[in-house]
């Protein structure tokens, strides 16, 4: 196995068309390839399909890591070698979902959008678990059912859209440590322009309500609702 030094020369030597580079990284890291991919072998796919996701994964690792980004290659690689299963599943349907809960789900977002019309605020989950007489569970489950729910920016919490979740429990759909995922979503943040970037911070690092955040920003809270939802989606597509 290469140590840190070793494996930075040949991932640049690989960055910049090595393909001799390649085949030695793929050698070294074929233990944590396979390592990343055992979480999905009940999932309806043959191993050696796993395994060829989990290499187009960790090929995707190489070209896009940076050494600015200040961690190990292989801390940046797991994530990768992840998502690109993660997206083959979703993609693919073999993740699959209720008709039940897709009907509850399409209820939901239905009367999401009756309820913002008429109080101009979202509804948090426990009106929605009220109103469809179901546990908070049962709503959260039916919401994020959607591979694109409009309901992600939902929280427990009061109605003015005071937050009991992070944001990795908005984003995250894997079973990968949360220093992985939060590499990922901080990376991503950085990506956003600096007004997603402000909404994001104060929402979800400083705590802050959607109504808040609007009075700071000079805009309505539905607004910042709408804002949020579509940050989280891009975000969401970026990682999961």
């Amino acid at each position: 196995m290469y140590d840190s030094d070793n494996m930075l020369c040949l991932v640049k030597k690989a960055q910049e068309g090595d393909e001799n580079a390649k085949e030695k990284l793929l050698l070294a890291n074929s233990p944590l390839i396979k390592s990343v991919i055992k979480r999905y072998i009940k999932k309806g796919i043959e191993y050696d399909d796993l395994y060829q996701l989990g290499s187009l994964g960790f090929l995707k690792a190489i070209s896009n890591f940076n050494e600015n980004f200040n961690v190990k290659f292989s801390t940046y690689a797991v994530p990768m070698i992840a998502g690109e299963v993660k997206r083959y599943l979703r993609d693919n349907g073999i993740i699959k979902v209720s008709r039940s809960v897709k009907t509850l789900n399409m209820q939901i977002n239905k009367f999401i959008t009756k309820y913002v019309s008429m109080y101009d605020r979202s509804p948090n989950i426990d009106v929605l678990a009220t109103e469809f007489g179901i546990t908070a569970q049962e709503v959260v489950y039916a919401m994020e059912s959607s591979r694109h729910p409009i309901s992600l920016n939902m929280t427990i919490g009061d109605e003015e859209g005071s937050s009991n979740m992070s944001i990795i429990d908005k984003i995250e759909e894997t079973n990968l440590d949360n220093d992985m995922d939060m590499f990922l979503i901080y990376k991503e943040i950085k990506k956003l322009t600096p007004r997603e970037q402000k909404i994001i911070i104060l929402r979800y690092f400083r705590d802050k309500t959607q109504k808040e955040i609007a009075e700071e920003l000079g805009v309505s809270q539905v607004q910042i609702s709408r804002l949020e939802n579509k940050i989280i989606t891009k975000l969401k597509e970026k990682i999961v």
